[in-house]
């Protein structure tokens, strides 16, 4: 009696392709993760400043985009700890990227905004990413590859959302 095969492995040690057909959602799922990752780590090295950790970029970013915030709010809004936020805010006022206020509401607490100083690095970093990208498609895709890595770009744009 003959053994029973296993599905074969993936480099990245996802789930095997769908047999004559188009491939799984567990399949797709596990090949985009590696390769967002993979594209995230390599954006994150085109930033002209490495004064800044990942973390410290992310807190810029959303109180660039949200506005000034407590450090609970910042720490939720983040998946991290309060102390933790503490730490990162600290670094972050230390470059004076952003500057803490009294909060209006609760004098307890202050706010966090990012200064003037944190727009300009952060918008540097941006600057950098996105030459950076922009130029891989130029050099990397044809007119052909780019649509598609738009109507792909669409795809993930409604995931994100989701």
């Amino acid at each position: 009696m003959p053994e029973p095969t296993a599905p074969t492995e993936q480099p990245y040690g996802g789930p095997a392709p769908a047999v004559g057909g188009e491939p799984s959602p567990e399949r797709v799922a596990a090949e985009l993760t590696a390769v967002v990752g993979r594209l995230m780590r390599r954006l994150r090295t085109t930033s002209p400043d490495d004064r800044l950790t990942p973390s410290q970029r992310s807190v810029l970013a959303r109180l660039l985009g949200e506005g000034p915030a407590t450090t609970a709010a910042l720490a939720r809004a983040e998946y991290v700890r309060p102390q933790s936020m503490r730490l990162t805010l600290a670094a972050l006022e230390e470059q004076h990227l952003v500057r803490r206020t009294p909060d209006p509401d609760d004098g307890r607490q202050s706010v966090v905004s990012v200064t003037e100083t944190g727009r300009t690095t952060l918008a540097a970093v941006y600057a950098a990413k996105q030459d950076w990208l922009s130029r891989a498609i130029t050099d990397e895709l044809d007119a052909t590859e780019r649509r598609a890595l738009a109507d792909a770009t669409e795809l993930m744009r409604r995931l994100g959302e989701r």
